[in-house]
């Protein structure tokens, strides 16, 4: 693209008639005729001006070519447009949590149908349990960290305040039950799956919570 055709472009985006860029530039319309169709070019002092009214670089301006930097920088705004909204961040985040708790619970159950009812070696089941609470966990932080941030509502701080008491007084239950039954069994190898359905409960909590507000969304 030459720089006429350039100039022309940036006038029509700007939705200008060449009467008003001369008007702008102090010059006569006819020189910016000369201008977009190469028979002439810009002076030197018009070179400023022409980047001021239409809001671009002087290399922008001369070669049609934006520096990297302005290019990242557009690139910036088109992800930021992509950000989802804070609804969908919410179903996102709710369809994980659900995914997240099936995995949970179906960790758990095979670890204990395969030590107690198929006599698989402990440390195999072990190894494979960890592997799926590993990748379950490893899911949820990856959404926690990728979801934009929101200012919370009012609503929204006080659900969060009941969740965390909850997972507090259901943290205290689990860690006493712990002790309890393993100082009881001294199946200390085995009653620390207590922890992982301490987790599991917390995460339920949490879904419910996200559930009951989309459910008053939606009405």
């Amino acid at each position: 693209m030459n720089f006429g055709e350039k100039l022309f472009e940036l006038r029509k985006a700007k939705n200008l008639s060449q009467e008003e860029v001369a008007e702008k530039l102090n010059v006569t319309r006819q020189t910016v005729s000369k201008w977009e169709t190469n028979q002439s070019s810009p002076d030197f002092d018009k070179i400023m001006p022409l980047c001021e009214l239409f809001e671009i670089g002087v290399e922008e301006l001369i070669t049609g070519n934006k520096p990297e930097k302005y290019q990242k920088e557009e690139g910036s705004k088109k992800e930021i447009d992509k950000v989802l909204t804070k609804e969908e961040v919410r179903r996102k985040t709710a369809e994980v949590v659900s995914i997240s708790v099936f995995f949970y619970i179906l960790s758990v159950a095979l670890f204990i149908m395969a030590v107690a009812f198929f006599g698989v070696d402990p440390i195999i089941a072990i190894t494979v349990f960890l592997g799926m609470i590993g990748f379950t966990t490893a899911r949820l932080i990856r959404h926690k960290m990728s979801v934009p941030k929101f200012e919370e509502t009012s609503e929204e701080k006080k659900e969060a305040e009941i969740i965390k008491q909850i997972n507090g007084i259901v943290g205290a239950i689990c860690a006493t039950f712990y002790f309890i039954v393993s100082f009881a069994t001294m199946a200390w190898h085995v009653t620390w799956i207590i922890f992982i359905i301490d987790g599991l409960i917390c995460q339920i909590v949490r879904l419910y919570f996200m559930l009951k507000e989309e459910k008053v969304d939606g009405k």
